[in-house]
């Protein structure tokens, strides 16, 4: 089945991780075997071939940098301008991957229609990967005037937070309200049309976000807290918020996201029984609280700093998304409730933000 993923890293693996996705995920795992650097080195899911394999035709993509503070332990970039400046490197990756011909971006309501026309078409064999670009924390926005410049080359989607303490709002493990840049920021997103992602807001930012922002507003990769507790995750009343304002919520596939006292690096999946049932479980939780199928996707975060060693053990590649719909089927769900998950949703939310 057609498939969206609301949420891939592939600029940060192709940069930071120096991986060339245009190989099969098993070749850049055999290329990987003696890097210790980081903990998914030999272990990554996601590559061009697995996606077209498993007919993901369309995946919102990040820009990811973050900022931190000299005294902040936090993984980032110790300015702004070195924050944005590696943003602009992953977009200049992006743009050589379309002259490549392997992906293609989609700004508006003609390019997705175009684009979901093509893929559909199981004549064409050769098919570019379509890219909504996103930006996943907005500490690389220099100044909000930035802003104007991003959405010129197709930014279409941003989230302000990420990991801790942010310039414009806070994260996750973090607390406190937007700040004026942060109130500032969500004025230009709803002047300029892009959609606020909520995924990572701590909840007093979500809370003053969902009073402060008139746009549009989805979580391309957030479960639910009901199931696991921690902060990083929704809870039923964040979670019946952004069904009153037509959210769409995409199933996140990290282990600790999926069973509760996970244990970085230390819990494997298999002990912990971590499966894709885990991620169907946070489907129907947010069905069941939707009382329907119209607000919850894919947006797997399966390139997200992890991979084998931390996300379901009946995944080997982000092709496995294929397994999703009979899972569904087996929980009582309909055809028609699949195609709301695996794309319908998604391609819904998009063609009313962009009509």
């Amino acid at each position: 089945m057609f498939t969206i993923d609301a949420h891939l890293d592939l600029g940060m693996n192709a940069m930071e991780w120096n991986r060339d996705l245009r190989k099969p995920v098993f070749e850049i795992r055999e290329s990987e075997k003696n890097f210790t650097d980081k903990p998914d080195r030999a272990k990554g899911t996601v590559a061009f071939p697995e996606l077209r394999k498993g007919n993901i035709g369309l995946v919102v993509a990040t820009q990811i940098a973050r900022y931190v503070a000299p005294d902040n332990s936090l993984p980032g970039w110790h300015s702004p301008q070195q924050a944005w400046a590696q943003t602009q490197a992953q977009l200049a990756w992006y743009k050589e991957m379309e002259a490549c011909g392997e992906m293609k971006i989609i700004t508006n309501i003609d390019e997705l229609n175009d684009h979901v026309v093509l893929w559909m078409n199981d004549e064409i064999k050769e098919k570019p990967i379509g890219y909504i670009l996103s930006l996943e924390g907005a500490d690389s926005i220099v100044s909000i005037d930035y802003l104007q410049r991003a959405y010129n080359y197709g930014l279409r989607a941003v989230g302000p937070a990420h990991y801790g303490p942010g310039r414009y709002a806070n994260g996750t493990d973090a607390t406190g309200k937007l700040n004026t840049n942060g109130k500032a920021l969500l004025k230009e997103m709803e002047r300029l049309n892009i959609i606020l992602d909520a995924t990572h807001l701590c909840d007093d930012a979500f809370w003053d976000a969902m009073n402060l922002f008139h746009g549009h507003v989805w979580a391309s990769h957030n479960n639910c807290r009901t199931l696991v507790k921690h902060n990083r995750q929704f809870s039923d009343e964040q979670i019946k918020v952004l069904i009153e304002r037509d959210a769409v919520i995409g199933a996140a596939f990290d282990a600790w996201m999926l069973v509760p006292n996970w244990k970085r690096g230390i819990s494997t999946p298999k002990e912990m029984n971590c499966d894709l049932e885990k991620v169907i479980d946070n489907i129907d939780h947010i069905c069941q609280l939707a009382g329907n199928t119209l607000h919850v996707g894919i947006g797997s975060d399966l390139d997200g700093a992890f991979g084998k060693e931390q996300c379901a053990h009946d995944l080997e590649t982000i092709e496995d998304l294929n397994k999703i719909p009979s899972l569904l089927i087996k929980r009582g769900y309909s055809n028609n409730d699949v195609k709301n998950v695996m794309h319908g949703n998604w391609l819904r939310f998009l063609r009313k933000a962009w009509k």
